[in-house]
Parts: C-alpha cells; structure tokens; sequence
C-alpha cells in the first residue's frame, strides 16, 4: 500500500482527454477520506493528457480516496497508509496567541523573512547559487512571484510564461525608458490556456524550500508587468486563481499573498481582491495563512479572510516602531515584508546599511512583529540582485539575522510583546507574560538600546528574586554572561551601539 507522511502530499493523476481546452472544458476533483478528516479537492489539468489531484493529509492512519470528473476514465479509487512526520515536518502555519505563529504540531516559529521576487524564473545556475545561500540558514521565509516581473535591474525574459503564446520584444527597454505603466501592445497570449512547465518552476521551488524549512510566501499578483498579465479580465484571473490554488495549496509550506504592492495595480478594485480572497477560502481545503502588501495604502486588515498583517513602510523614517500601534489596530501579527532593503542602488527604499537593517528587525521583533530582508547591491557585470533574482548575497545583514532568530527561538512561550522600559529603550517580554515594570511583572525580558550607546544600565527587581544577566552585542554576534543580581544592580555596558541586556529569572 501506498504511504504518504503527514502533512507530506499525495498526488493522484490519471490520463484524460487533450482535445479542445482542457483547461476550462473538463473538471477533477479527489475526495479523500479517513475516520477523521473528509477533504475534497480540486484537480487541475497538468498537460499531455495527465489531470492530477493533490493531498495534504493531517492525520495518521488509513485512507482511502475517490476522483471524479467530466471526462471518461476519471473515476478512480484507492487507499493508503499516512505515516508519522519526519522529525523537520511541523506541519502548515498557523496563527497562535493571537499575534504570532506556530506550525500545526504547536513548535514556535518566529519569521525572518526575504524577498526574492522573480528567482522562480531566473536560470538554473542562478536559482542554485540561491539555495546555497538559503542553505547557510538567514532566512525562513521567502516572498516570490508566480508572474515574471519588470522592473528595474530586471528587464531579462523569464526561463517560461504562465500562458501559451508570445510576448512582446523587449530589447529597445532599458532603465533610460522603463516605466512599469507600459502598454501590453504585441503580447500574444491565450489567457484560457496555461503553460504547466512555468507552473512546475515554480512547484520545484516551494519543494525546494520546503527541505530547507522555509516558508513559501507565494506573491499572486503584482504590478511590475510589461505582459499583460496585471490586466487580465475578472474571468482570466479567476481562471488563473482556481489554476494555482488547486496546483499549490496542498503543500505545508505555502503563505498566499495575494499581491505586492496591491495598491498599484490600476485595473483591479476592491470587490476584485475580495473576490480572490472568497476563491483562496474556498477553495483551499488546508486554510494557509493570507495576506495582502500595499506601497502606500495599507489594505484594511480588519478583513476576517486576512490572517496577518503583511506591510511596507509608510513613512520614511518611522515604521517597524509602529508595530505596537498596528497590533493594536487590527489584532493580527504583523509582518514587515519591506521596510527598505540593504544595499547601495539609487532608490530609498533599497540603500540602507546592514546595521540599519538589523535594527529594523531587532526593533519589529521586540515590540511583537517580525521583519523581511531584502538585498539591493549594485552587480555591473550581472545586474543580479537578490532582491529580485535571489544569487549570492553581499550584505553584512544575514548573519546578524540568522543570530537574531536563534534569540528568539529562546523565548519562553509564542512570542514577544514591547514591554515596558526607560524612553530610550526598546523593551521585548514574552506575549502574554504580562508587562514589564519596574519592580517586576515577567520573568524573561530583553531591553534593546538600539542606536543609542549607553555605557552603563541600572535595574531596578524584588530583592528577593535573582535574575541572570546577559549582555547582547547584536552586530558582533556574541552573549556575554554578566552573572546573576538580585534587588537594584548595574550592568556595565561597551558604550557602543546595538546592544542589548537580557534578563532571565531563575530559582
């Protein structure tokens, strides 16, 4: 008998008919079935005459399944064996305490996140030098597109496109003329009939991620675009958004965002994206997390199909310091995919400093929120940057990162909160351990100083309670134990930037 781990995948195909357009002429679904869950899941026609259904199953134990369809020889039955998940399978992400995460087997996880926009479709030497950088463990998530993306540094055809047909000659575009408001004059596109190997691209990288332990955080839609794909009909994208989710949603690793920048895609209007999110909740029978990212408009988050708070700054020089503020607003977590990326390009948003970029991260994930990177250095022989076509990493940032992470992995519970501190301090205590004040309140407390350079801290604690201390040297990478002091005590500090003091209680 088959077997399959839980939350692993199982795919059912059979062989159909390829005349007319099987894309939107014939149906297949898979109802699958256990003494616990009955899912039932939509097919999709992956060309040659092959129609397949996908399966995440979560649970252990016995199965059976059952595929239907408009075409005859549809119709098939079968069983199989789900197994316990390997010891790196948590299971799909879920939302827990409200604003944090945590994947379906209750193991913590706190996201440090990047963005490579178009990688899915860059050449394979390319995507290769990208998974050795994602195998030095920086980052476990990643946002990318499903569309090919124009914009600057990135004029180069796609590997494929999504849709059969031909595009538009690009060799008179260079940075001197680009505008992402071109026209879509010369494209020869049939918008009915996918194209299944861009499809598969894309699939082998969500698998690919998925065995290093990072998320997929799939952008749908965006509006970086020479193609036409951003002004598609509400019945093209429908038909595209039914494609991906029955191709997609049964992986555990998928994030859906269903656009970058929604704001700037001129075509579509509300009702549209709520009406992709109606398809996503439908549709998806494993419930993945949801988001939307804006430029400058935030989407209105209080939306029940939204599960987290997926945000670009608005403001130039304040914006992971709103956290607090936005967690409050719309009671969700709150990731900042884009606040501004390391590197030296002439755009604001992508020449900030790899310590700069640390603080963002370090100042989003004390006051309860979690950070994206993203990486923009100039490559004149290339013009490969990771941000876009992921490659080698330059910055200084990933490491400070990777070391960020690993302190939050030590927080006690699902997740930090800002607690309360002095005015020129930053203060993470563990979400819902209650506030930090000065004579006590939680048991766990980091106090960030951020690009201040203090050279001394006092505390004020219960005598008779005894707290370990440990300075933080953030951009160094290193703790230091500075033993363990009860009532009012003071920690001397290098009087130099990006430190931190964290305080533990113990027995």
């Amino acid at each position: 008998m088959e077997t399959v781990e839980r939350w692993g995948m199982l795919e059912v195909s059979v062989n159909g008919p390829t005349e007319g357009n099987p894309f939107t002429e014939q149906s297949f679904f898979g109802t699958f079935t256990s003494k616990n869950e009955k899912v039932r899941a939509t097919g999709f026609y992956d060309g040659e005459g092959v129609y397949k259904v996908r399966f995440m199953p979560s649970f252990e134990g016995e199965y059976t399944y059952e595929t239907e369809g408009s075409f005859e020889g549809a119709a098939a039955t079968g069983s199989f064996t789900v197994t316990a998940p390997n010891v790196d399978n948590h299971g799909p992400m879920r939302v827990v305490n409200q604003f944090h995460f945590a994947y379906e087997d209750t193991t913590p996880y706190y996201s440090v996140g990047t963005t490579c926009y178009a990688w899915a479709h860059q050449p394979e030497s390319i995507r290769q030098q990208t998974l050795q950088e994602l195998d030095q463990g920086y980052f476990n998530k990643m946002r990318f597109c499903v569309f090919p993306k124009h914009y600057i540094h990135n004029f180069r055809d796609p590997e494929s496109f999504p849709y059969e047909g031909t595009p538009v000659d690009n060799s008179g575009l260079c940075e001197e003329n680009f505008s992402y408001h071109v026209g879509f004059e010369g494209n020869r596109w049939d918008f009915t009939r996918f194209n299944p190997e861009h499809f598969r691209r894309v699939e082998r990288c969500i698998v690919e991620l998925m065995e290093r332990g990072i998320e997929a955080d799939i952008i749908v839609m965006h509006p970086y675009d020479r193609w036409g794909f951003s002004a598609m009909t509400p019945e093209q994208d429908d038909l595209y958004w039914n494609y991906i989710v029955a191709r997609f949603s049964a992986y555990r690793n998928v994030w859906w965002s269903l656009a970058n920048e929604y704001d700037l895609l001129r075509n579509k209007k509300l009702e549209d994206w709520e009406r992709y999110a109606r398809i996503l909740c439908e549709k998806d029978p494993y419930n993945h997390l949801r988001g939307i990212h804006n430029c400058m408009a935030f989407y209105d988050h209080s939306r029940p199909w939204i599960t987290h708070c997926s945000l670009q700054r608005q403001d130039l020089y304040r914006h992971v310091e709103y956290t607090d503020e936005y967690r409050t607003r719309w009671g969700k977590p709150i990731v900042w995919d884009e606040i501004s990326y390391e590197g030296n390009i002439d755009m604001g948003w992508g020449n900030i400093s790899g310590q700069e970029l640390t603080r963002r991260f370090w100042e989003a994930s004390l006051r309860g929120g979690y950070a994206g990177h993203g990486e923009t250095f100039i490559d004149e022989e290339n013009d490969i940057l990771w941000w876009s076509h992921g490659g080698l990493l330059h910055g200084e940032s990933p490491a400070r990162i990777r070391f960020l992470h690993k302190i939050l992995c030590e927080t006690p519970g699902y997740g930090l909160k800002c607690g309360q501190g002095s005015f020129d301090e930053t203060v993470g205590v563990p979400d819902g351990a209650g506030f930090l004040s000065f004579g006590g309140g939680a048991s766990y407390e980091i106090h960030y100083y951020g690009f201040g350079r203090p050279s001394f801290r006092d505390f004020y604690k219960s005598p008779e309670d005894k707290w370990k201390v440990e300075i933080i040297d953030t951009w160094e990478m290193t703790v230091t134990d500075a033993g363990v002091h009860s009532g009012k005590f003071r920690i001397k500090l290098p009087c130099k930037e990006y430190m931190a003091v964290r305080l533990t209680k113990v027995d």
